[in-house]
């Protein structure tokens, strides 16, 4: 009896302590998975925000870039489903191990793309920026030499105007046989002529040039006829009393106008201008009694 009794205190004994040494084994595998689950979790974490990282900027990506970045996503959010479902066995989480391991691979390939878009844009916009500034110094460097070309076309404009040397003005009586004669009272003048020479002039070309003349009565009055007009001279628009032409040649020819007044002269001062090229040429004038 004793000995059956101690027999089976025994085996109670051995089997109890297979139990307890079950249970230990047991425990320390679940905690050495959910070690390993909360690594997995944590490289999980460090993938996706090296993800995001690389993903800040205003780099515009390729659609080989943007198909890399949303496969990675779509992977890393698979794993982390699966460790949130808490059923992974030890060989399903080896193999989660090695997917993180290829995973961090990709993203740091991944990474290392995006930095060398990000450098070939601040590149970009470097060579942007000076070919900008280039082309602005070079535009400021065209409007200078533009408004240096305007300037000088002026002052050669201005340097090319013919200019009269000498003026005199001879009023004139028309006689009957249509000879003439000087005169200073009004009420025999019928017409004027005037000479003047042209000053030498280097600049100014060579052939016939128009001269616009302008006479203004005592009163201050512009004499105008049936052959006046309009004409531009020294930036506005004037009336002329007469117009003709002549050939100047710079060589220091005298040259001759006749104008005939379509009214009568009246006693007092007048005043007669020339005008050419766009400027005034001269100004005399002369007085009737």
């Amino acid at each position: 009896m004793l000995a059956a009794l101690l027999i089976t205190n025994v085996y109670l004994w051995f089997n109890n302590k297979k139990s307890d040494d079950a249970r230990i084994v047991y425990q320390n595998d679940n905690k050495s998975l959910q070690s390993q689950k909360t690594h997995l979790e944590t490289q999980i974490d460090s993938l996706e925000n090296q993800l995001e990282q690389a993903n800040t900027g205003k780099a515009k990506l390729s659609k080989a870039l943007i198909a890399s970045n949303d496969s990675l996503k779509a992977k890393i959010k698979s794993l982390r489903v699966k460790l949130y479902n808490g059923k992974l066995t030890a060989e399903e989480l080896a193999k989660a191990q090695e997917d993180v391991k290829q995973l961090r691979y990709f993203v740091t390939k991944y990474t290392a793309d995006i930095d060398d878009l990000k450098k070939q844009n601040a590149s970009l916009t470097s060579e942007r920026d000076t070919l900008k500034t280039n082309l602005a110094t070079v535009s400021e460097k065209a409007s200078t030499l533009q408004k240096q070309n305007e300037d000088l076309n002026t002052k050669v404009t201005i340097a090319s105007a013919l200019k009269v040397g000498n003026i005199n003005i001879t009023p004139l009586k028309v006689r009957s046989s249509g000879k003439e004669v000087a005169k200073t009272r009004a009420a025999a003048t019928k017409k004027i002529k005037i000479d003047f020479t042209v000053a030498s002039n280097a600049v100014a070309e060579k052939r016939l040039h128009d001269v616009f003349v302008r006479v203004i009565d005592p009163t201050g009055n512009l004499i105008t006829g049936t052959d006046s007009g309009n004409f531009q001279t020294d930036g506005q628009e004037l009336q002329y009393t007469y117009k003709t032409a002549i050939d100047f040649k710079d060589d220091g020819s005298g040259y001759t106008i006749e104008w005939t007044n379509p009214n009568a002269f009246q006693k007092g001062v007048y005043t007669v201008l020339l005008y050419a090229d766009g400027f005034t040429m001269g100004k005399t004038s002369f007085t009737l009694k």
